[in-house]
């Protein structure tokens, strides 16, 4: 059973919403691990002078990993939801 919603045309003109919402959220990401990322670098390398490439990677991502899905992402979207659903403050 379809319903109105599901209607080609419904899904169709739902699409821009939802990049848009992506791209707001993706922005906001951006510059919330950004400043993250350099900070855990400068404590990081220091720590892990002479190690690999890859081994330094395999410190700093689940620290990151950790920090998005527990503690940035969750204050993005607290502190910005309404902003990132409907693109207004």
């Amino acid at each position: 059973m379809t319903t109105l919603s599901d209607t080609p045309a419904a899904v169709a003109a739902s699409k821009p919403a939802i990049v848009a919402v992506r791209t707001r959220l993706a922005f906001l990401v951006f510059f919330a691990v950004y400043p993250l990322v350099t900070a855990l670098l400068y404590v990081l390398f220091p720590l892990t002078a002479g190690w690999e490439t890859w081994q330094r990677t395999l410190v700093l991502v689940p620290i990151m990993v950790v920090s998005l899905v527990f503690f940035v992402i969750p204050a993005i979207q607290g502190r910005f939801g309404r902003f990132i659903a409907t693109g207004r403050w």
